[in-house]
């Protein structure tokens, strides 16, 4: 059965930090301003090292790589590739992460000198991760080693077959382990067993990264480059920040260096599709943010692999010819415009669905099949469907008696440990929390739909599926300007575990207000002497009435037109002031 959507998107709780206590000493300590002694407070930064630390990450705060399980195995076996100039293949994914991490390590084996083949498969005809018929494939054109990334850990049979070939294999990944793992060949990741690595939170690019690094290491230590130049692994940081911002890992820890320092490194990318993609995306400029690369640059990158052409996003990350490079941007946009239209296809199809059935507002879960949806883009309606009504949900493709789905969770739900009990149920299973990836038959749909909302029902309250924003401060728009922005900046970049901040404005007047675009609210809203734009994405169902009072939630802005800077508001919320106030 396929549940139906509640009545109205869920109305969501305002959270106030609460204020710094006075007695702390990150303002008198570390020179930090009061608005950033609080957003520090607020994220957890107590102490002034930590907040030191956090304010100013370096690449000399790098963790040592070889504390991960396996690495040590992992570089002699490549070592002996390189020194005997075997041919290597990097084996990939389809998605932004994948597919930089895929092209990081083609990079620096061709900086090493080494040959190198780079594989990422088709999802729609090969799906996720390693498959036999591209191991034989690859065997067939001689390779000699395979080193995945972003893929493998699960993939016991297909490694086992590439050394029945005669191959040598190295694993890498990041994903969530299934109970034991043998593979019989090096695997590095960090959530391993007894891996010493203490930041467990890499995308598969930065784990690709710390490879690199350990390499490079042990070829110095045996004196590799006093005969040829050695590979400067700072110019591979443009890729491991999009990899990382893409895949929606936490940005703190070793992420929060990896990314800080790949943002400086991106104004200025080596690579001619990097430069090329930023011009499409109308990303320019020295100071790029991790909200460009999330929003803007990786969609683009991810279109080619959902869409099932993913050698275009590959192509794009190793071309050398910046007219070539040029032509595959503007080929990614036009795929990235059919992604979104085939996504919003199948939100108006699941509408549909639901007005056609029984509303059901209790439910703690949400589940949507469909004939002949495009696989690719399923994980993005089901980010949608959980952005809208804040449940878990799961949506299908269902062609020929076989459903292939993605899912997405909410926080407070493990998604990857509550369809693991049914893990009998499926072909295919594989994620982590917030997402996973699983093909059945549909015979076992009304199974697994039952079983999904029996989970959910034990571990979701009534209170968790009330949505929480965090609000960081009350503010009056007077304070909002370029210092105020310059304060918030030094927090950047941000993302998963470091949140863009939030502040509350409020009675706030509406001078004017509309519908642009594709449901966005624009206002111009005034509070005392002090007038700004302000911008809600797909918030165009609330637009008020000219000279309604409101309190706003909202995170400020450049908005960057035509080489200008405009501050502005982003919404986050908005309230009548009328109604009553209530912080979860």
């Amino acid at each position: 059965m396929m549940c139906g959507l509640p009545v109205a998107p869920v109305r969501k709780a305002w959270r106030l930090c609460p204020p710094l206590p006075h007695a702390s000493p990150l303002s008198r300590e570390t020179g930090v301003t009061p608005l950033q002694a609080q957003l520090l407070f607020n994220r957890g930064i107590l102490d002034p090292d930590s907040a030191r630390v956090f304010l100013s990450p370096t690449l000399s705060q790098m963790a040592d790589p070889m504390e991960m399980k396996g690495i040590r195995s992992a570089v002699g076996t490549i070592l002996g590739a390189v020194e005997h100039r075997r041919k290597v293949t990097v084996y990939g994914d389809y998605d932004a992460d994948g597919l930089t991490a895929t092209a990081l390590l083609w990079h620096f084996f061709a900086d090493l000198g080494v040959e190198a083949d780079a594989y990422v498969p088709d999802r729609l005809t090969e799906g996720y991760g390693l498959n036999s018929a591209a191991i034989r494939r690859i065997a067939h054109n001689g390779t000699d080693l395979i080193i995945t990334v972003d893929c493998g850990i699960s993939a016991l049979q297909e490694t086992a077959l590439a050394m029945d070939l005669g191959m040598d294999m190295v694993v890498t990944d990041h994903h969530q382990i299934k109970g034991e793992i043998s593979h019989g060949c090096p695997v590095v990741n960090p959530h391993q067993p007894g891996c010493r690595f203490a930041f467990k939170g890499l995308a598969g690019v930065g784990v690709a990264f710390f490879l690199a690094v350990a390499v490079r290491s042990a070829l110095r230590e045996r004196g590799w480059f006093t005969q040829q130049p050695e590979p400067d692994l700072r110019k591979l940081l443009d890729l491991v920040a999009l990899g990382t911002v893409a895949d929606r890992v936490p940005l703190v820890g070793q992420n929060r260096i990896l990314v800080k320092s790949g943002l400086r490194c991106m104004a200025q990318s080596r690579w001619p599709g990097i430069r090329a993609l930023m011009g499409v995306s109308n990303v320019e400029g020295s100071e790029i943010s991790s909200e460009d690369l999330a929003f803007r640059v990786a969609p683009r990158l991810n279109a080619p692999g959902r869409l099932g052409h993913a050698e275009d996003g590959l192509n794009i990350l190793t071309v050398k010819e910046r007219v070539q490079a040029e032509s595959l941007a503007r080929q990614l946009n036009r795929t990235n415009s059919r992604r979104q239209k085939l996504e919003q296809e199948i939100l108006s199809e699941i509408e549909k669905k639901a007005g056609q059935e029984a509303l059901v507002g209790r439910r703690r879960t949400l589940l949507f099949g469909g004939a002949d949806w495009h696989q690719g883009v399923l994980g993005i309606v089901a980010s949608r469907l959980v952005d809208r009504f804040h449940r878990p949900a799961l949506v299908f493709n269902i062609t020929d008696g076989v459903a292939t789905g993605s899912g997405r969770s909410i926080d407070g739900f493990d998604l990857f440990k509550a369809l693991g009990r049914n893990a009998h149920l499926f072909e295919r299973f594989g994620g982590h929390a917030h997402a996973v990836g699983l093909r059945l038959e549909t015979g076992n749909l009304a199974a697994v739909e039952e079983g999904f909302e029996a989970c959910a029902c034990e571990m979701l309250s009534d209170e968790t599926l009330i949505p929480v924003i965090r609000v960081d401060a009350r503010v009056g728009l007077d304070r909002v300007g370029p210092e105020f922005m310059e304060q918030v900046a030094e927090l950047a970049p941000f993302g998963e575990k470091n949140a863009e901040p939030v502040f509350m404005a409020g009675s706030v007047e509406v001078l004017d207000a509309r519908v642009v675009g594709e449901n966005h609210l624009k206002m111009r809203v005034r509070q005392g002497k002090t007038t700004l734009e302000a911008i809600g994405f797909r918030m165009g169902h609330m637009k008020p009435v000219r000279g309604a009072c409101l309190h706003l939630l909202f995170s400020p802005e450049y908005n960057r037109w035509q080489g200008r800077d405009r501050l502005q508001l982003r919404l986050v919320d908005v309230r009548s002031s009328s109604a009553a106030i209530q912080f979860g």
